[in-house]
């Protein structure tokens, strides 16, 4: 009989955002993959937990995907966590979780921790409807993607780099409008949480001269209703196109 997958999310700061049911699972296991063992290990040791553990992450799941599948199928339970929140979330887990759900194997996501819900809950922006764009590309497609979220009428919700956090918001600023609201959420769930709300322009200005740390997440108001009528009258954009 086959086993089953658990896609186990672990906190994004504070530890006693681990669930009980988490932990269960991750001490009943027969296999545990980790996108950095090295993480997982300090996690694993705080609740008591001592399971096999195996590095799962973005340079090599395509080569350990189909053994870890052979294994489930094979009997073993496994569950998958990453470094921080919920894997699958801009982090290694849907090509896993994909290609068991192909094989009919049963996924088992549990609820529990990620940085993008308490960001927007916390920014005062709408949060009844919204969008997650998760990590904008470094290079090619940027500016792409950028200048077809203008339009977008929903509160959308990122992920960055502290490093590249300022370059970002000013680039949102020239595609959005400098007076675009937004907020800045760092360090979710840590004892130096922080939350910058303001303009584009403001925020940006404000961690130019506040260098930021941290796990970064950046929440931008939709467009006006104008701007979001104009996109539906006339096309406008679409995002199917390359940059040249």
């Amino acid at each position: 009989m086959a086993g089953k997958l658990y896609i186990v999310p672990t906190p994004v700061g504070n530890l006693d955002d681990m669930t009980l049911r988490a932990i269960q699972v991750l001490k009943e296991a027969d296999l545990i993959l980790a996108e950095d063992t090295r993480t997982s290990s300090v996690l694993l040791k705080h609740f008591d937990i001592h399971r096999p553990l195996q590095s799962h992450h973005k340079f090599n799941e395509h080569q350990t995907v189909q053994v870890v599948k052979e294994r489930i199928l094979s009997g073993l339970n496994v569950a998958l966590v990453s470094d921080a929140g919920t894997p699958g979330i801009s982090d290694p887990g849907f090509l896993l979780a994909r290609t068991c759900a192909a094989e009919g194997i049963e996924v088992q996501t549990l609820p529990g921790a990620t940085a993008c819900i308490p960001a927007i809950v916390s920014s005062g922006l709408p949060c009844d409807k919204f969008c997650f764009e998760g990590f904008l590309p470094q290079k090619k497609g940027r500016q792409t993607q950028l200048s077809a979220l203008a339009t977008e009428p929903r509160t959308m919700v990122f992920y960055e780099s502290p490093y590249r956090l300022v370059k970002t918001l000013e680039q949102m600023a020239l595609f959005f409008g400098p007076e675009r609201q937004c907020s800045v959420a760092r360090e979710i769930s840590k004892v130096h949480e922080e939350h910058r709300r303001g303009t584009l322009q403001e925020v940006a200005d404000w961690f130019r001269e506040h260098e930021p740390k941290g796990e970064i997440v950046i929440v931008v108001a939709g467009a006006p209703p104008a701007k979001a009528e104009k996109k539906k009258r006339y096309g406008q954009g679409d995002n199917s196109g390359q940059e040249p």
